[in-house]
């Protein structure tokens, strides 16, 4: 087979892109190891930044999200049995807007699907091959037969534990940083108690109130990162979110676990002809809301070059991707950081608890302080592509 551009992973990294380059008529092959219906189902984030709004809706796949997507003007910062609401809209005139991720990529795929695009799910298999070259090629199994792809250039869209990034590591530099404690997560059929999200400091440690819907919450606590999720019984979960965020709404748990918070980049996100976005080149911890939103952000910046190298066999555009991908992945992770450091207990006993008091309350005080938090939560404006 031949093709232009080969794509691994139908996530939102590479789904987004493969519709970046149909709007320009490039030909595009996604490949996928999981299930359509696995893909449709993974629950993973649900904010999206005004920048990922707008270009879903420049993609013109953004008809449900228009109707069903919760738009949010701020969020709030809870802290000594109070809530203060950071005005993000009013601070920056952008919105965020909680739809989750599998509803993006559900609304990805069919639109793809529609417009004739070769999305292959189940393939296993998969290797990478002459990527030194302008030739480089994928081979892979799928329906059980072996198959080869040739194509101009590789997106390897395909998350952490993918095969791109493995396949570069010798030619890139990583940075990694884990954090002591994870998240526990629970989805519950019980309509949010809030009309914007909660961001809870308390000396038992952070909690987040978050939703899906306006039936569905989703809502996270701090625990050390050795804890077993068989400790933590629906009713100690429900006592404990109380504690820490006042005012919950329980209703049944449809899904709960642990997430383990770390960061992580790697760079450069490219080497010969395979370019990495998304979760293959970095990881934030989810206190900054920006996995999803840079790995659109990513697929953005990296379209314009693969059409240059297509139709003008060219390639000055994707010399510049890493650089200019890089910039906001590194702001991103700086603003995540400060988020988690902000909120989450560090061990550090009442004096660092004192001293993260000390930056809420100026943030409640400081138009400056709040509308930083805000510019950088809601996402900074998109640079231009190159």
């Amino acid at each position: 087979m031949r093709t232009q551009v080969g794509i691994i992973g139908a996530g939102p990294a590479g789904l987004t892109l493969a519709m970046l380059l149909e709007r320009e008529g490039i030909e595009c092959v996604v490949l996928e190891a999981r299930t359509r219906e696995y893909v449709e189902k993974r629950v993973r984030a649900g904010l999206l930044e005004q920048n990922t709004v707008d270009l879903m809706r420049r993609l013109e796949v953004a008809d449900r999200l228009d109707r069903e997507g919760l738009e949010h003007s701020g969020v709030y910062l809870r802290h000594n049995g109070r809530n203060h609401h950071i005005d993000m809209a009013a601070l920056t005139g952008r919105h965020i807007t909680i739809y989750g991720q599998q509803e993006v990529v559900t609304d990805l795929i069919s639109a793809l699907l529609d417009r004739g695009g070769d999305v292959r799910f189940e393939v296993s298999d998969v290797e990478l091959r002459d990527i030194d070259s302008d030739r480089p090629r994928i081979t892979f199994t799928h329906a059980g037969g072996e198959h080869e792809l040739g194509c101009d250039a590789i997106a390897g869209c395909d998350g952490f534990h993918g095969v791109s990034r493995p396949m570069i590591a010798e030619h890139l530099s990583e940075y990694e940083y884990v954090y002591a404690f994870g998240w526990l997560g629970i989805l519950a059929d019980a309509a949010p108690a809030t009309d914007e999200l909660i961001y809870a400091w308390h000396e038992q440690g952070f909690a987040l109130h978050s939703m899906r819907s306006a039936q569905v919450s989703r809502l996270y606590l701090q625990v050390p990162i050795e804890e077993d999720i068989e400790t933590w019984p629906d009713d100690r979960i429900w006592g404990e979110l109380r504690t820490r965020l006042g005012d919950v709404n329980v209703g049944p748990v449809l899904e709960k676990g642990i997430t383990p918070m770390r960061s992580f980049v790697a760079q450069p996100m490219q080497h010969g002809r395979l370019y990495l976005a998304g979760d293959s080149a970095h990881i934030v911890p989810p206190t900054g809301a920006k996995g999803l939103n840079l790995a659109v952000n990513d697929v953005r910046l990296l379209a314009p070059g693969l059409v240059q190298l297509v139709r003008e066999r060219r390639a000055d555009l994707l010399d510049g991707y890493s650089t200019a991908a890089l910039r906001r992945v590194w702001r991103a992770q700086d603003f995540s950081n400060y988020m988690t450091q902000l909120l989450h207990d560090l061990g550090g006993g009442p004096f660092e608890r004192h001293l993260q008091l000390g930056r809420l309350e100026y943030i409640e005080r400081s138009e400056a302080a709040a509308r930083s938090l805000a510019e950088n939560y809601v996402g900074l404006p998109a640079e231009p592509e190159f």
